[in-house]
Formats: C-alpha cells, structure tokens, sequence
C-alpha cells in the first residue's frame, strides 16, 4: 500500500495506517491515510482513493482478491481465499509461524527483576520479573540477540547490618551456582555449612539488633566502610549474604518459569568501581554543578512546579553515590561492552522521571550514542481484589513464593476435581502449569502502565479472559485434532489442502494470519498484553468456529482440512502462550 501511495502522488511523509475494519463486510483490513493526505494535497478524498486503489490492484493481486474504496476515502481489502489458505497451509511447517525475520537484527539489553537482595522477593516484584521475561522472549523469537541483565541491589548500608549480623552468627555456606559478585565470577561446587532458610526473617532480625545495640550498629556501620575498602574478611561474608539471597530469588525464578538464569546478574556491586570515573567524566564535559556540597547535573528539559531546574544528584556530600550514578555507568557498560543497539528498563512507573533524567545526561554525556534507543517500560501497582495495595492480613507484605503457593495449592483443588482419576503426580504438574499461569496471565493481560487488581477467582476462572481458560481452550482443541487425526489418517496437504469454505472458519484463518504483526507489535511496543489480548480473541473465534462448523459429518476433503485448521489453532496457541511463558498442559 506504501507503493500504492507513492504511485497516486500521495508525499513519502504520509503515513498508510492498516487497520481492522468494523465489521467483517467491510473486508479483510483497511488502509487509511488518504483522506489527511486528500486534505494536506488540496484534493478530492475519494478521488485520490480510487488512485490508490488503482495502483494497488496489480500489486496486490497475488493476495487481495478485491480492493475497493468505502465512502468518503476508506480503502477495504479483501483478501484472496486461496492465498490465505496457502499461507496458513506453509505455517503448519514453519518453526517462527509466519514471523519475519529482521532484516537488521538487534542486540537488546532487558533489563528487569532487580529485586534488593537483603530481603526475600515480595508481590512487587512480581511485574517487573514476568513482563520483561515476556519482552526477551518475543525479542529473541523475533531474531535478536537479547541479553538480560538483572540489576539487583546487592550494595549500600544496609549489607554492612547483614555482614555484621552474619558473622555474629557464624552462618556460612558454599555458592551453589555461577553469577557475579561485584565483577567477580563465583563458580559453585557444592553445598555445603548452614544457609539462611529465611531471608526476611534473617534481615528483620538483624534490622532489631541494629535498631536496638548501638554498638552492633556502629559495627554495622565499620562494615560498610571497610567493604567499600575491599576489605578480605568482611568481603568474603558479604558474598556470602548476597549468595544466599541470589538462591532464594533463583528458587522464584524456577518456580515462575522465567529465563533469568545467575549468570544474567549485574549487581550495583558490578559497577562500584567505575562511579568515580562516571562523575569524573561527568565533570570534564562540564556537566557537573555543586549544590549544597552535592555533585549534580542540571538539565533545563526537567524542572520543578517552581520554574527551577530538577537536579540529578551522582554524588552525595559525604561522597557516596546514587542511583543515578550507578544507572550511568550501566548503561555506558551495555553499550560499550555489550554493544547494545536497544536498551529496555522494566521497572515501576513511579520511576519514569528518574529514567528521563539519566537517558537524558548519559546522551549529553556522551555515554550512549544517538543510535541507541533507551526505553523505559513502566508498569502500575499490584492490587488486590479490595482494591488496596496487595498485603497480607495482618498488613504485611505478601511473600511472592507464597502467593505462587496459594495458586499452585489453589489450582490443585480445582484440577483434582476436575480429573479425580488422574495420578497424584499428573495432577500436581497440571496444578504448577494452571497456578502459575494464572497468576502470570492475569498480570501480562493487562496493559503494563495500568494498575493491575488481582484477585485468585477471576485469575482461575475457566470463564472470560484468563490463564486457565486459554490452557483449557488449547487442550480441547489438541484432544480434537489428535483424535480425528487418529480416526481419519493420512491427511496429505496436497489432497487435502485447507478449503476455508464456511464465513466462520475464514474469519479464523484472518485471526491466524494475524500472528506475526502482533508478535511485532509486542516488541515494538513493550507491550506482552497485546500477545494475550489476541490469544484470547483466536480462542473466542475458534469456540465459535467449532460450535457452528460440523467436523464428522463433513464430506471428505472438507472434513480433513478443519482438522488441519485446528492444527494451525493450537501451534499458534502453545507459541504465544509460550512466548508468554504460560505453559500448555495437553490434559487440564
């Protein structure tokens, strides 16, 4: 449609925008943009249309089997039935299902997670972990070299509490896999001495002795200083801390199914020893300005409701640093040495001023080149079902291990009832794959800048928009099309190519036509939500398909090509529920 444009004149700077028509009358999709270009040009809308329509007859005559103007300048393209069903026929045997590779593959850093090492992971960090898991995966599908990077907070103060209060009580054990430790690589052997069983418990307990033994919080304090100074002794127990919070975070990403793996972890520790040289570059490209004894940079982009500009504080008075300044040296790392061409931050929506702030000094700075494309991907706030912060009932705040335990031990309960004969041990793997699902679901189901409530009826529900719903619908359609296949065998592509006969069963080849635009989409955007908002659509309008279109009592050859049409349904359906990182039991 672009070359269409160009040929009716149209000016190269005017976009063609290809929708979804209204109703299914209406075709099969619908180019607009002529009436603005009709408008800028000074001409007749819909005789410019029908110019365009024109010049696109013979381009698109290999697909389209009618291209017609609608009034006063839409254009409706109706695709050609034998062309969609030969398109659908070649995704039966194409491993990217009709993707596109890109002509330019890219290096994308995703940079999510990042939970704060002295405390176990809770229910917010549940978002970040399963949105950009989503993101990496659709990229990597794609074609791209995708690297993630968690950038958990294993630095600071609060280390020099839990290196004392470790030491105090003589706990120790070995690594138990391989990931950074500041720049260091830890290679674990074995298990071995006792280990922190509980690490909310394990802070909250060093927390009281700091609070309440003035001297432990002075020997606290020594232990910051000297793990700044690189000291063995206190060293060697601070990795030791953050080993074990690593492993209770690994324990969460298993359990999730996610791909972060301990040799994605690039801890603040990673970058401490470069801080110096960020403010020291900072100031030799004279960015740098003292306030109040504090190292900043002013940008006039970015001012508060008073006029003045806001400050990016990289130094404190003390000289301490912040995390702006740890965020900079990162992100020079990403380009310089992993040589990112995109760089995606899944965090909190609540930080969007600060990630403005540090893309725009680290470009300044000349940290990062123009080329380089700096996203931040903010999400809301987890509520739960009452519609307050998602807590415990007494106030605190929710584990994330126990929230996936509830759901595993939720969904147990509803498989059970669902399959009381089913083995014990089928059955629990159903209940991991349903549970943990449902709780990502409901979270990718929604658009990530929104707040999310989440309430564990409607997240297991088998009715609407949900997790167990799209696994459901995946496993009735794989039980039909395994046992037709089996009663009628031999289904030749070339004998029995997909005939799309019915309104029904064409309106779902579209559906399935549509699955490389919206698995770009996603990556383009940042957005897994439209991935699930389409699985959910493909499943309604199979439902609908499957009630209305007879498979036994069709005649040959018709017969056989819906059950390869169901074939189609359920490989797009395991794919993107994968891409997802929802699993797809065959039996729920």
């Amino acid at each position: 449609m672009c070359e269409a444009f160009r040929a009716a004149g149209i000016p190269a700077d005017v976009p063609v925008m290809i929708a979804l028509p209204a109703r299914p009358q209406f075709g099969d999709y619908q180019a607009n943009g002529v009436m603005a270009a009709a408008k800028r040009m000074g001409t007749n809308p819909r005789q410019l249309a029908e110019k365009v329509v024109a010049a696109a007859r013979p381009i698109l005559a290999d697909l389209a089997g009618k291209v017609e103007v609608a009034g006063p300048g839409f254009i409706n393209i109706h695709l050609r039935t034998d062309w969609l069903s030969s398109e659908l026929t070649a995704r039966l045997g194409d491993d990217r299902l009709g993707v596109p590779a890109p002509t330019s593959p890219q290096t994308v850093v995703v940079d999510y997670s990042a939970p704060n090492l002295a405390k176990e992971m809770h229910v917010g960090h549940l978002r970040s972990t399963i949105i950009g898991d989503a993101l990496a995966r659709v990229l990597d599908f794609i074609g791209h070299k995708v690297i993630r990077q968690n950038h958990v907070g294993d630095w600071g103060t609060q280390f020099g509490m839990l290196v004392a209060y470790a030491e105090e009580t003589g706990i120790r054990a070995s690594p138990v896999q391989e990931y950074h430790v500041g720049k260091e690589i830890v290679t674990i052997t074995g298990a071995g001495g006792p280990s922190i069983a509980n690490m909310e418990e394990f802070y909250r307990r060093a927390k009281a002795r700091f609070d309440a033994d003035p001297q432990f919080a002075n020997k606290a304090r020594e232990y910051v200083v000297r793990l700044q100074s690189n000291d063995p002794d206190v060293t060697e127990v601070w990795k030791f801390v953050v080993r074990e919070s690593l492993g209770h975070a690994n324990k969460i990403y298993s359990c999730l199914g996610v791909l972060l793996t301990p040799a994605d972890v690039r801890g603040e520790s990673f970058y401490n020893d470069d801080l110096p040289k960020v403010v020291s570059d900072l100031d030799a490209k004279g960015l740098l300005t003292e306030s109040q004894g504090a190292q900043c940079v002013f940008l006039d982009e970015f001012k508060g409701k008073d006029g003045e500009p806001l400050p990016v504080i990289v130094q404190k008075t003390g000289g301490g640093y912040l995390y702006a300044t740890t965020d900079l040296a990162a992100m020079r790392y990403r380009t310089s040495t992993l040589h990112a061409d995109r760089i995606l931050y899944v965090t909190d929506a609540r930080q969007s001023l600060h990630f403005q702030q540090v893309f725009a000094v680290a470009r300044k700075a000349g940290f990062v080149g123009q080329g380089v494309s700096l996203e931040h991907v903010p999400f809301g706030t987890m509520m739960g079902d009452d519609g307050k912060p998602f807590k415990t009932r007494t106030g605190g705040t929710v584990k994330l291990m126990d929230l996936l335990d509830e759901a595993q031990q939720r969904a147990m309960a509803f498989v059970s009832e669902k399959n009381p004969d089913l083995p014990e041990d089928q059955r629990e793997q159903i209940a991991r794959a349903v549970g943990i699902g449902a709780v990502k679901y409901a979270d990718l189901s929604q658009n990530p800048q929104s707040v999310v409530t989440f309430s564990f009826e409607k997240a297991l529900s088998l009715e609407g928009n949900s997790g167990p719903y799209l696994q459901y619908a995946y496993a009735r359609i794989a039980s039909v099309r395994d046992k037709h296949a089996e009663r009628f065998p031999g289904m030749d592509p070339a004998r029995y190519p997909l005939a799309l006969t019915e309104p029904a069963e064409r309106t779902l080849g579209v559906k399935l036509l549509r699955f490389p635009e919206i698995i770009c989409l996603a990556a383009e955007t940042g957005k897994p939500n439209a991935v699930a908002d389409y699985l959910y659509d493909l499943a309604q309008a199979y439902s609908s398909y499957y009630q209305n279109v007879p498979f036994l009592k069709a005649e040959e050859g018709i017969r056989e090509s819906r059950i390869r049409l169901c074939g189609v349904v359920a490989i797009v359906l395991k794919k993107g529920l994968n891409l997802l990182g929802i699993e797809t039991p065959e039996r729920i």
